[in-house]
């Protein structure tokens, strides 16, 4: 399994327009999460975020939301932010596209957000182009975690967040069963340690994106 785990310089230069990090001097991290709604991990992951007044980005797929509105529903209501993940966690690569556009135009239907963030980091230039002309703001990533990769342990996730996150740090996990090993560790940990060090956590949301490109 193949992946970036930071966003390094290059990618940062080959996709200036998407979102990599949050410039800020102020001590805040900007927590995402993705591939849900799942009906018992996510509402873990808020219980988890609320002990510390924390608000995170949850980058939701359709078919889960429609599934499980419920859960969905109280993201909202405990001040998060949401984004479209598509409806069936499709990869821009290995998709057409028509096919590819029509299946996050079929999550926009559940999903009531213009953040995006592709499944596996993975769409073209063009797909890209044309999703920040139909309004959408392209949330990519910091720090990936890691806690998807099985091949990984919880203590290596941890050393890659805890090593690599600094203000401004969009990072990314998935209330997913896959993680969930993971997850249930790495999580509260971050929580703990960063809180103790003067962070907060903040959702990202448009008003925050438009900020940011006027400077």
């Amino acid at each position: 399994m193949l992946y970036w785990s930071t966003a390094n310089r290059f990618l940062r230069m080959l996709y200036p327009a998407w979102q990599w990090q949050i410039p800020t001097s102020e001590k805040k991290i900007y927590l995402s999460f993705d591939d849900g709604p799942h009906p018992e991990i996510t509402p873990w992951v808020l219980d988890q975020l609320k002990n510390y007044n924390a608000k995170a980005s949850f980058f939701c797929i359709g078919k889960n939301v429609k599934t499980w509105p419920a859960v969905y529903e109280r993201i909202l209501r405990e001040g998060h932010i949401v984004g479209n993940h598509t409806m069936n966690h499709r990869n821009g690569w290995k998709s057409s596209d028509e096919e590819y556009f029509a299946d996050i135009g079929e999550a926009a239907k559940y999903i009531d957000s213009k953040l995006f963030r592709p499944p596996y980091g993975r769409l073209t230039r063009f797909q890209g182009k044309l999703l920040k002309e139909a309004g959408y703001e392209m949330i990519m990533w910091t720090v990936l975690s890691g806690d998807f990769d099985a091949k990984k342990s919880a203590a290596q996730c941890w050393d890659m967040v805890r090593e690599n996150v600094d203000k401004g740090s969009i990072v990314v996990y998935h209330d997913s069963e896959k993680a969930w090993d993971r997850l249930n560790v790495v999580l509260p940990q971050t929580l703990e340690w960063f809180s103790a060090r003067g962070y907060i956590f903040e959702a990202i949301n448009m008003n925050i994106l438009k900020a940011n490109n006027r400077k």
